[in-house]
């Protein structure tokens, strides 16, 4: 019943079998670089680590990297505060490279732009950021994730050769971590830090020495602290020794070998050594040979210290280790105790010391007048001296051990010289009878004061003006009468001069008259010889009875008599 149509079917379509559609390599291959990412972070990624830092100061969460060597070893995840708000607690994703190093020796330290007096770093993160270094170690230890991060770049990496030595001092004065040390004005090394000593007593530092000047450092090698501007005022003027500007800032070490010390053996990294004040002091230390000597002073010592130098003839032969003041109490007596040590190699080669004949030796010296004297060396700052002088007249104690060291007597010196004599005039000044020497004087005074004032005396002047004015007046008068006859003095005088003239002309007559030898012509001769005397005392008289006409009157005094 059921006719059907085969035309009312739709008709079988056939398709053929389409090819591979090229768009489809986009999402496939954006699926394997996915993948291949996510596979090689996976397999870059490192263990997380946490740092711990006072402040999170340019730090920032998704950019800040942890570097070493300008290497990229990680990244901050997160920056978080600590639960008591003490300090920042820094998430850092490390890679897989990075893992070997993440041990217990490792050290962290922001790197940031720093000024200090000893140096600048960082300016390159001025530009760039700051970052989180690492440095890795000198040796492996255990494996760790949680760090104490540092406030302060480390002075020396680990990878830097050299070695570390620790220098003891009772004071560490401006040096400072950082602090530069010094060989032969060259920087070699630098100061990493320091400690205390036990119960807070001296200071231990530990400097670092690059390679290769850490094989410099010998067994006798002497360090002195070169901090600062030294000034020395002495025979050759003022010396001004500056280190270096860096020094000056931040303080600084130097360091120098004796020359019979350069043939020895490097000293091993740890070796201690003492850290001196200065490169004198150093210097001093160089001396192997000490001999120890006290002496005791009963004045004041004021101007002499520790480090003070002992001279013989104004040559230093050693200084002063100790100064103490003692008190007595059984008798309530006072002293200072003045300790020093003489290096006998300053004046003596070492095979000719022999410390068995030391006591013997001192006690021939003594005997001779040895003596030791403060003596002044600074009269702008009061700095003593020790000097040692020989004073014959002295007379000699027994020299005796005082333990090791030997005592040698002292006598006084300088200002305490002057000192004491002043004080021995001013006790013989309080000794004389000033009281009944005043009472004397007052005696006598008021005698002068009385006789001055009394009637006597005024009498006696008035008498005295009375007397004189008669005197002028008679002088007066007879200045008066002999003018006449003193004016006409000089007429006298030419007239006897003429007379003169015309004997002379008249024994040449004579001479010619009568011969050379004739006894007239000796008369005359004689003649002429007492006139001529007789005018030149006229004229005399005339002249000195010009000037003193009061010679009339008291006659020829012994002042006018010298004439």
């Amino acid at each position: 019943m059921s006719d059907s149509n085969p035309d009312q079917y739709p008709a079988a379509q056939i398709h053929e079998k389409r090819s591979f559609q090229w768009i489809w390599l986009i999402p496939i291959i954006a699926g394997l670089i996915a993948a291949y990412l996510a596979w090689q972070a996976i397999s870059r990624e490192g263990p997380g680590i946490t740092l711990q830092f006072r402040t999170g100061d340019g730090l920032t969460a998704g950019q800040t990297k942890v570097k070493h060597k300008a290497v990229d070893l990680g990244t901050v995840r997160s920056i978080r505060l600590s639960p008591d708000m003490t300090h920042v607690n820094v998430r850092v994703d490390m890679t897989r490279d990075a893992t070997a190093v993440l041990t217990d020796q490792a050290r962290f330290w922001v790197v940031r732009p720093r000024l200090t007096t000893s140096s600048v770093s960082g300016l390159d993160t001025l530009v760039s950021g700051s970052y989180i270094e690492l440095d890795p170690g000198q040796s492996r230890g255990k494996s760790e994730t949680d760090f104490v991060g540092l406030e302060e770049p480390p002075a020396v990496r680990s990878d830097e050769p050299g070695h570390t030595f620790d220098l003891t001092a009772d004071r560490i004065g401006s040096l400072s971590s950082g602090s530069p040390v010094f060989y032969r004005d060259i920087a070699v090394g630098e100061m990493l830090g320091y400690d205390l000593g036990p119960n807070g007593r001296g200071v231990t530092m530990h400097a670092f020495i690059r390679a290769p000047f850490d094989g410099y450092v010998r067994q006798n090698t002497h360090f002195w602290n070169a901090s600062g501007v030294t000034f020395s005022l002495g025979a050759q003027g003022v010396k001004i020794q500056l280190e270096s500007l860096q020094a000056l800032l931040s303080g600084g070490i130097a360091f120098d070998v004796p020359k019979d010390s350069v043939e020895t053996p490097a000293s091993p990294a740890g070796t201690k050594f003492t850290l001196y004040g200065d490169e004198a002091a150093a210097d001093a230390a160089g001396y192997r040979k000490q001999i120890p000597f006290v002496t005791y002073f009963e004045g004041s010592v004021r101007g002499l210290a520790v480090g003070s130098a002992v001279e013989l003839y104004g040559i230093q032969i050693g200084d002063v280790t100790g100064v103490k003041l003692q008190f007595d109490p059984s008798d309530t007596s006072t002293r200072v105790k003045v300790e020093l040590q003489l290096q006998p190699e300053r004046i003596l080669d070492v095979d000719q010391i022999d410390h068995s004949k030391l006591i013997d030796i001192a006690r021939t010296l003594v005997g001779r007048g040895l003596r030791l004297q403060l003596r002044t060396a600074n009269y702008l700052t009061g700095q003593m001296v020790l000097a040692m002088d020989y004073f014959p007249n002295k007379q000699p104690p027994d020299v005796v051990m005082e333990g090791d060291a030997i005592v040698l007597p002292n006598t006084n010196g300088g200002l305490d010289s002057i000192t004491t004599n002043l004080s021995d005039i001013a006790a013989k000044l309080g000794k004389l009878p000033l009281d009944e020497i005043a009472k004397n004087l007052n005696d006598t005074l008021r005698g002068v004061s009385q006789l001055a004032n009394g009637p006597e005396l005024k009498q006696a002047l008035q008498a005295l003006s009375s007397t004189m004015s008669s005197t002028q007046e008679l002088i007066r008068k007879v200045d008066v009468g002999a003018t006449p006859f003193l004016k006409r003095l000089p007429e006298i005088a030419q007239s006897l001069q003429a007379a003169v003239d015309h004997a002379s002309r008249l024994i040449s007559s004579a001479d010619s008259g009568y011969g050379e030898k004739s006894e007239f012509k000796r008369d005359l001769q004689r003649l002429l010889v007492q006139a001529g005397d007789t005018a030149r005392s006229v004229r005399l008289l005339a002249d000195y009875l010009d000037q003193h006409p009061d010679a009339l009157l008291r006659g020829r005094t012994e002042r006018s008599g010298e004439r």
